[in-house]
């Protein structure tokens, strides 16, 4: 596509798939968009076996690395034992997910080595441990390297323009754009409302355009996200000026994602009124699909959510239980199950190869670019 942000980073068309899943990662990367792998739950070991596997699949091929730096975060900068972290979280939460577990017959068992386990989320997410992950994924040939949760660290932007890297950053608002763009990012990534997991409340109609007269003359190309599942979105939001689109939810439903087979039929059977946007599950707000965990969370009973990432520790052990039960059969534990997803959903209706959604969003946006030419043609 005569692009410029396809020339800079190597890609046929400026579809950009988010992604934990490194199968889908590669697929997309090989059918002409770019892969962009999610690495906020990996070890520094895990994130290099799994860069590794990707670098051996696509052939040299454009690819990026997504990391979750938020700028605030509880207890950010201070030197606290894990054991210490562990005991922040209170007895009222913990029981209230137990006690949610529990009258859906899930026996909830010991939880806190999951919770021990969980605390690398923490790691990654600090100054330290996000240099880390940065010492990792620079290692390898990647295109480009996006953050979510505010403003990059100054050492991602810093590495980026050392090694020619393009440096991206998720935005909600206008004013969150101009900062970035006055930070040095490379990239903005505009994300609606509609957008599954942490999402501001604009929607994407309305932000994406915002943002790009936001930052108009800064030479920062924008890519629309939020609730973009065919090519006809995409070749909308370019309209709007965008350069491209990032989309993240379309992929949990294709034949390679690491989604939960019992999450992944209730997504292929949910409408776009399917999804929550709250707090529950990591103390930021963040969109997911809807079912009795999630509303269980909205309860007048519920407990307040934690700030991030206490409720981290609250959430994820049990949510890892439900998506065992749910696996075996477990009814009360399939009634449980969700996970991140956005408003597009409702266009998730059937599964197939990452390699073919790719496809299809070409077609789609061939074809709607072709209806605007026929609209202008005399």
């Amino acid at each position: 596509m005569n692009n410029e942000l396809c020339q800079r980073l190597g890609i046929e068309f400026p579809l950009f798939a988010f992604s934990h899943c490194r199968d889908v990662v590669a697929a997309v990367t090989n059918a002409g968009g770019m892969g962009v792998f999610g690495a906020a739950m990996m070890s520094p070991e895990q994130l290099e076996e799994e860069l590794a596997w990707i670098d051996a699949h696509v052939g040299g091929k454009s690819y990026g690395v997504d990391l979750i730096v938020p700028n605030k975060f509880e207890a950010k900068g201070e030197d606290i034992p894990d054991a210490q972290i562990l005991a922040m979280v209170p007895e009222v939460h913990k029981n209230f997910a137990d006690e949610v577990l529990q009258s859906h017959g899930v026996e909830p068992g010991d939880l806190d080595p999951i919770r021990a386990e969980q605390l690398i989320f923490r790691e990654n997410i600090s100054a330290e441990g996000a240099r880390r992950s940065l010492d990792v994924a620079f290692s390898h040939p990647i295109a480009l390297i996006a953050n979510a949760l505010g403003l990059p660290p100054k050492e991602m932007l810093e590495r980026g323009k050392a090694a020619g890297v393009a440096v991206g950053a998720l935005v909600g608002t206008a004013e969150h754009a101009r900062a970035q763009v006055a930070a040095g990012v490379d990239v903005i990534i505009a994300a609606g409302g509609e957008a599954g997991g942490h999402t501001g409340e604009i929607s994407t109609m309305v932000l994406v355009p915002e943002v790009v007269q936001a930052i108009a003359g800064s030479g920062v190309p924008v890519l629309a996200a939020g609730g973009i599942a065919t090519g006809a979105q995409m070749a909308a939001a370019m309209a709007m000026g965008a350069a491209g689109a990032w989309c993240g939810s379309v992929w949990l439903t294709t034949a390679e994602a690491e989604t939960n087979p019992v999450v992944k039929g209730k997504m292929l059977a949910a409408s776009s009124r399917d999804t929550t946007r709250s707090r529950s599950r990591t103390g930021k707000p963040s969109r997911q699909l809807v079912s009795t965990w999630t509303q269980a969370w909205e309860g007048k009973d519920a407990p307040k959510p934690l700030p991030m990432p206490l409720q981290t520790l609250v959430s994820e052990p049990a949510l890892q239980r439900i998506d065992q039960m749910s696996q075996k059969g477990h009814e009360g534990a399939q009634s449980l199950a969700t996970y991140w997803v956005g408003q597009g959903v409702g266009l998730m209706n059937q599964s197939m190869s990452a390699g073919a959604v790719v496809q299809e969003f070409k077609e789609d946006f061939l074809n709607a670019f072709e209806r605007l030419q026929a609209a202008l043609e005399e």
